[in-house]
C-alpha cells in the first residue's frame, strides 16, 4: 500500500493549546509524523510518496472562500496587530449574539472562524493545511487511478473542519476534499467512514444537504465528548441529504465487541446505499490509552478492523485523522493497515 506524505506537514509547530484550563503543549504534534513513518517503514508496507500541488481549487470546492482568505493571511495579521503569542479565539458570535457580520479586526474575525478555542494558529499553519490536503489528493488520486488502497499521512487533521470553521486542530477538511475529487472524477456516491473517536462535525455539515456522499460517525457520545454540539442520532442529513447522514455515538468505555458490532452495521449501510468508493477518516484515538479518548481499543484491535474494511469490497482511502497516544500511534495506525491487506487476501 502506498503512503503520501508532505515534509511541508510539519511546516505548522504549535506551542499552545488550552486543555482543561491550562495551556498546554499540543496534543497534535509534528513527532507523530515521526512515529507513523517509522512504523511504516519498519513494518514494509510500501513505498512513501510525496503528492502533487494541487493548489487551492480542491479546498475551494468544498470550504467558503472568504475562510480560506482569512486562514491564508491570519498569522501575519495577528503580528501585524501587535499580539504577542500564538492566535487564540476569546470571543465568539454566540447565541446571544448576531452572527452574520464578520469584524474587520482579526481578533474578531478568529472568533468568527473559529468552532473551539483548543486550537492556535502558529507560524506555518495554512502552509501545512494545503500541504495536508495535497496528501489526502495523492492518495485518492492513486486510488482512483489503479484501484488500489492508499493511506495519506494528513497533518493536521481534518474531520472538524467545517464549510468556514477550523477547531479540533483541523483548518481545511481533508476527507471532504478528497470525496469530491472522487465525484468530480465520476463516482456516484462515496462513504466516508469516520472511525475517529471524536465526532467528524465539519464532515458531517459539509455535505449534510447532499446525497452523493453518505457520512457515517462511530464516535464518542456528544453529551460528554467534544465537539459536544453535534454528532447525535437523531441527525441524519436534511433535503436530498435526508438519511445519508448517520451518527453512532457510544459512551465512554464502549467496548471493541459493541464497537464492531456497529461498525457491521455501518457497513451494510455502506453497501445498501451503492456507493463505489470508501474513504476512511481514520482516527485511532479509539486506543484504550489514547490521553483524550475514552474507548478500549488494544493495539491488536485495530488489525481485525482494517480486515473488515477490507471486505466492503470498494476502492478504499485512509486519511489520518486523530491519535494522541504517541508512543502506540504507529503501531495502531500500520496494524489498520496491513489488516486491510490481509483482509484482501
Amino acid at each position: 500500500m502506498l503512503t503520501f506524505y508532505s515534509e511541508k506537514s510539519r511546516l505548522r509547530q504549535a506551542r499552545t493549546e488550552l486543555h482543561d484550563g491550562a495551556l498546554v503543549t499540543p496534543f497534535e504534534c509534528p513527532e507523530r509524523l515521526d512515529l507513523v513513518l517509522k512504523q511504516i517503514r519498519q513494518s514494509g508496507l510500501g513505498d512513501i510518496c510525496t503528492p502533487n500541488d494541487y493548489g487551492l481549487a480542491p479546498v475551494l470546492a468544498v470550504h467558503d472562500e472568504h475562510y480560506v482568505t482569512f486562514l491564508a493571511n491570519c498569522w501575519k495579521e495577528w503580528g501585524a496587530a501587535g499580539h504577542e503569542g500564538e492566535a487564540i479565539p476569546n470571543i465568539w458570535p454566540a447565541r446571544s449574539m448576531r452572527g452574520d457580520r464578520i469584524p474587520r479586526s482579526i481578533s474578531g474575525q478568529l472568533g468568527y472562524y473559529a468552532l473551539a478555542a483548543e486550537t492556535s494558529i502558529s507560524e506555518g499553519t495554512f502552509e501545512a493545511a494545503m500541504a495536508s490536503k495535497d496528501v489526502a489528493l495523492g492518495a485518492v488520486e492513486h486510488t482512483l487511478q489503479t484501484g488500489e488502497p492508499s493511506f495519506g499521512l494528513c497533518r493536521p487533521p481534518g474531520h472538524h473542519a467545517a464549510y468556514d470553521q477550523f477547531g479540533g486542530y483541523c483548518f481545511f477538511n481533508n476527507a471532504a476534499v478528497a470525496a469530491q475529487r472522487a465525484l468530480d472524477a465520476g463516482k456516484r456516491r462515496v462513504a466516508i467512514l469516520d472511525v475517529d473517536f471524536h465526532h467528524g462535525n465539519g464532515t458531517q455539515q459539509i455535505f449534510y444537504s447532499r446525497d452523493d456522499v453518505l457520512f457515517i460517525s462511530l464516535h464518542g457520545d456528544p453529551e460528554v465528548t467534544f465537539p459536544y454540539y453535534l454528532g447525535y442520532a437523531d441527525e441524519q442529513g436534511e433535503g436530498n441529504g435526508k438519511g445519508y447522514n448517520v451518527n453512532y455515538p457510544m459512551p465512554p468505555g464502549t467496548s471493541v465487541a459493541t464497537w464492531m458490532a456497529t461498525l457491521e452495521t455501518a457497513l451494510a449501510q455502506i453497501k445498501a446505499a451503492e456507493c463505489d468508493c470508501l474513504i476512511v477518516s481514520l482516527g485511532v484515538d479509539i486506543f484504550e490509552g489514547d490521553p483524550i479518548s475514552a474507548f478500549t481499543f488494544e493495539s491488536a484491535d485495530f488489525v481485525a478492523l482494517g480486515k473488515r474494511l477490507a471486505q466492503a469490497g470498494l476502492p478504499s482511502v485512509f486519511l489520518m485523522e486523530g491519535g494522541y497516544a504517541v508512543d502506540a500511534i504507529g503501531v495502531n495506525v500500520v496494524n489498520v493497515l496491513q489488516g486491510f491487506e490481509q483482509g484482501l487476501q
